[in-house]
């Protein structure tokens, strides 16, 4: 395994001669950037990438849907072919895997190499709950790259557990798939990463799509929340983790919430603030936005998007102390602390129902659930978000499939 992992890395490292940029200074972005925040560009599209790049960037995020994307476009399928002698001992599945490895560290590095910032990259989703995937996965993505790799790890009771692996051997990880300020106290708390998400475009859109608000001020509040939350707990804690507000909608958005620690933009937002924003920022991590709720979100709890209590508090305390071997194990002792909500369980036909929702969860199937406490809208979207991710990575597969059969 180790001969074969050698061979991957000098035939991923070939004949990679991507051109530096030489970014511009843009005045927006330095404004913005004077307020704390950092910023990354949120996008695996080389040309987008380079049309919105600037001096004041230092990231790129890419996901199992953006790679896909990249990959559907055919430019990999030569690499795909040969690559395929390095795996031809492995069984099917796992050459898949490995090809699907190979595509998504070679993309990272002509990202890393043309642009010079810092990239995001993802497992795969088959990763998601095996804690010794993340792990073997996590270090090699990380012996590639060291000083510009980030590995994304998603929110599941494995995921929990692997990345703090990952960082306990000093592997930088990018927690993924958050949407909550409790979510993020739990991972900030328990997995240590060097970076938190809340995706609050999609909480917005939960919000709007199930007519339970206008689709405002939620997911500015669960970002606010979560900043604090993240910056008392790393003020106390000899790690430090950072927020980043991922998935903006609106480019108003970067006003709203100057001052978070991070910024992923997607570059139609970037663009529109270039040309829309005047450049006076202002930190606004103190704002308490009104949150727009019709009737409907009465039995919605959506305030767990941005409230913590003591039973989160208390699991996070516990968990940090004394990491279980499993998730299994971990969502005992969730459940032990009164957060079932968080890691549910779910029938074949409820996870197919979360499957064929799309990135946006139907409220009206989790109503009764919701009531109960068995399961939240924070958590509805955390799986959502990973089905969504798995149905784009089955696509990267079978084009994968396809080429080497």
């Amino acid at each position: 395994m180790a001969d074969m992992n050698t061979r991957i890395s000098d035939f991923l490292w070939k004949n990679l001669n991507e051109r530096p940029v030489v970014p511009q200074k843009d005045p927006v972005w330095t404004a913005l950037g004077g307020t704390g925040t950092e910023l990354w560009l949120d996008t695996g599209d080389m040309e987008e990438a380079g049309a919105n790049w600037t001096a004041e960037m230092s990231a790129l995020t890419t996901n199992n849907t953006l790679l896909n994307n990249e990959i559907q476009k055919g430019i990999y399928d030569v690499l795909i072919s040969e690559a395929k002698h390095l795996v031809a001992h492995l069984p099917v599945n796992e050459k898949v895997k490995e090809i699907a490895f190979i595509l998504n560290a070679r993309h990272g590095l002509r990202l890393a190499s043309r642009f010079g910032g810092m990239v995001s990259v993802e497992l795969h989703t088959d990763a998601a709950h095996d804690i010794d995937a993340i792990e073997y996965y996590g270090r090699r993505f990380h012996e590639l790259c060291p000083d510009q790799f980030l590995i994304k790890v998603p929110f599941t009771a494995e995921g929990l557990i692997g990345a703090r692996k990952l960082r306990e051997a000093g592997i930088r990880v990018n927690f993924t798939l958050e949407f909550s300020a409790r979510q993020n106290v739990l991972v900030t708390k328990v997995a240590r990463p060097d970076y938190v998400n809340v995706f609050l475009g999609r909480v917005g859109a939960f919000m709007a799509d199930n007519k339970l608000g206008d689709g405002s001020g939620a997911g500015e509040m669960a970002v606010i929340s979560s900043q604090n939350w993240v910056t008392a707990l790393s003020s106390e804690n000899p790690w430090q983790t950072k927020l980043i507000a991922a998935s903006l909608r609106n480019y108003r958005q970067l006003e709203l919430l100057a001052g978070t620690d991070v910024f992923t933009i997607p570059p139609k937002v970037a663009a529109a603030g270039r040309k829309n924003l005047q450049g006076t920022f202002f930190p606004r991590m103190h704002e308490n936005y009104e949150v727009s709720m019709f009737p409907s979100a009465a039995e919605a709890h959506i305030e767990k998007f941005w409230t913590v209590d003591d039973n989160v508090l208390n699991l996070a305390g516990r968990l940090s102390e004394n990491l279980p071997a499993t998730g299994t194990e971990l969502i005992q002792i969730a459940r032990e602390e009164g957060c079932a909500d968080m890691f549910p369980s779910l029938t074949k036909q409820e996870k197919s129902a979360i499957a064929s929702d799309g990135k946006i969860p139907v409220y009206s199937r989790w109503k009764e659930r919701i009531r109960e406490g068995s399961i939240s809208a924070d958590t509805l979207l955390s799986l959502a978000g990973l089905a969504s991710f798995t149905a784009d990575q089955k696509m990267l597969d079978d084009r994968i499939l396809e080429i080497i059969s």
